[in-house]
Formats: structure tokens, C-alpha cells, sequence
């Protein structure tokens, strides 16, 4: 009985040593690439450090400077207008083309790769694409609008027209990949309650507001909180397509985060202004899993 014991010992010590090995490459990564830079981020906020000197204590003053930074204050605001912009529009556009694709028509195949193709290309290269489509002057999107309107927008070239082109660009790039999501989620539902609901009476849309939209409740909400966690973590198309312009016409957070780390060397700032973006994906996050689980009490 004891050796009996003894050996079962031996094979789960031998089974948590395998599972260890099998999380330990990751779990180190994760410790000395993510978390420890995540720590010191937080610490760094409290200091004034230019990478070049020993930093400084500072207390709360890199965080009393944001009141007074009228940078920081704009790049908060087109964070939140793009945004307002994105999550939306790609919500309606994703779940459209999920609708239209989760039909049995000729070559749907090609359509679902063709829609998802975008999100895996180069955003890079999408960026410089999309920059020369909306040329003032000489790009396809401006030349065909000239067919409707005498003066068409400026859009990366005007203060007023660059957050929308961002906006337009994010969104069809993005579409495809939460297409699949819906698509996924389209596949659970039964066919017998579309059937049940059409022998009722109800037409296509009642059974896409009665039916489709509330079965779809979970992968909405994943796709919501992905969505806001990821617009508030654009920098790469802000990056290629207008350089945070023009003027601060398109400087979003995390934009600024970068101008103010690696320009202008003030790595302190620059943690606090990251810290404060922190707390507010993580506040709103926190506010959407709540009102999902109000949503699913009711």
C-alpha cells in the first residue's frame, strides 16, 4: 500500500514537472518581455529619466503636467472620436458580410477570403496604399467623388477629413477578421428557429432582430471589447499614413506615448501618459463585462 502510494506520488510529480516544461517557455517570455517592462513602466511614471541620467523622483508632477498639456488633451479626443468611429462601423460592416456570406451562393468562398485577405496583408503597405488612393488631387477616391461633388475632401491632407480617412481604412481592414467571428457564431444558430419564426409570420428583418442579433450576444460583446482595447492601441496606421497630422489633427495616445519616449526622451512622461491610457481600456473593459452580465440577468 505505501509503495503504491509512493509510485502515485512520483507520477504526478512527474506529470505537474512535464506540464511545468510545457509553460515554462511562454510563461518566461511573457515574464521578461511583457511583465517586467509592464512593472517598470508603472515605476518610470513616477520619474523623470531622458535614458541618458539616473532618473529622478518626481511624485504626481508627470501626471499634473498632463492637465496643462494641450497635446495630451487632443490625442485623448481623437482617441475616443476613432474610437466612436471604428467600433460601430465595423460592428455593422462584419455582422453585414457574416449575414450576406452565411448564404449558400455561388462562390462564397472566394468572397469570405477575399473580405478576410486585408487583415493579414502588411498594414505597412495597406497604409501607403490607401495614402495614395486619397491624394488630394490625384487619387482614385478624390477623382471619382469630382463625378458627384465640385470639391471633394482633403482627407489625409485636411485637419477635418484625416481621423475620418484612418477611420475608413481601420475599418475595412478590420472587417474581414470579425466577419469570421460572426460567421462562427452564425453557425450555432438553429435553423429551426428561423423556420418556427417564418411559419409565425416573420419576415427576414424580424428574424435578424428577434433571432439572429440576440443569439449573437456573446460574440458581440467579444468583438465589442476587442475592438476598444485594439482603437485604443493604434499608432502604426496613424504612423505611416499622416504622422500624427495635420497639425495634431490625427495624434492619438498612443501616438504621443511614442513622441514623447523616443523624440523627445521623456521616457517619465511618457509611462504616465501610458498609465493613464491603461486605466482607461481597463475601466472601460471592466464597465462592458458588467453590463453584459446585467444584460444576461435580464
Amino acid at each position: 500500500m505505501e509503495v503504491s502510494k509512493r509510485t502515485s506520488r512520483k507520477l504526478r510529480r512527474k506529470h505537474t514537472m512535464i506540464a511545468w516544461s510545457f509553460i515554462a517557455p511562454n510563461f518566461l517570455g511573457f515574464l521578461i518581455f511583457t511583465l517586467v517592462p509592464v512593472i517598470f513602466s508603472f515605476i518610470l511614471a513616477f520619474m523623470k529619466w531622458d535614458s541618458f541620467n539616473t532618473p529622478e523622483y518626481v511624485g504626481l508632477q508627470n501626471f499634473s503636467k498632463m492637465l496643462s498639456d494641450d497635446t495630451f488633451w487632443i490625442s485623448l479626443k481623437n482617441t475616443f472620436l476613432y474610437a466612436a468611429g471604428v467600433v460601430p462601423l465595423t460592428l455593422i460592416c462584419s455582422l453585414g458580410l457574416a449575414v450576406l456570406l452565411n448564404q449558400k451562393i455561388k462562390g462564397m468562398k472566394f468572397f469570405r477570403t477575399a473580405f478576410f485577405f486585408p487583415y493579414v496583408t502588411s498594414l505597412v503597405a495597406i497604409a501607403v496604399v490607401w495614402s495614395m488612393l486619397f491624394h488630394p488631387t490625384m487619387g482614385p477616391v478624390n477623382r471619382f467623388l469630382k463625378w458627384f461633388m465640385e470639391n471633394p475632401p482633403g482627407w489625409i491632407s485636411s485637419s477635418d477629413w484625416a481621423l475620418s480617412a484612418i477611420i475608413i481604412v481601420s475599418v475595412w481592414r478590420g472587417m474581414g477578421y470579425y466577419m469570421i467571428l460572426y460567421l462562427a457564431g452564425l453557425q450555432t444558430i438553429s435553423k429551426e428557429m428561423y423556420e418556427a419564426a417564418a411559419m409565425d409570420g416573420a419576415n427576414k428583418w424580424k428574424q435578424f432582430i428577434h433571432i439572429t442579433v440576440p443569439s449573437l450576444r456573446s460574440t458581440t460583446f467579444f468583438v465589442t471589447v476587442m475592438l476598444v482595447i485594439n482603437c485604443f492601441k493604434i499608432f502604426d496606421l496613424v504612423q505611416v499614413m499622416t504622422d500624427g497630422g495635420p497639425g495634431r489633427a490625427t495624434n492619438v495616445l498612443v501616438y504621443h506615448v511614442y513622441n514623447e519616449a523616443f523624440v523627445k526622451f521623456n521616457f517619465g512622461y511618457a509611462s504616465a501618459i501610458a498609465m493613464v491610457l491603461f486605466v482607461i481600456v481597463l475601466t472601460i473593459t471592466v464597465v462592458q463585462f458588467k453590463w453584459n452580465q446585467y444584460q444576461e440577468r435580464v
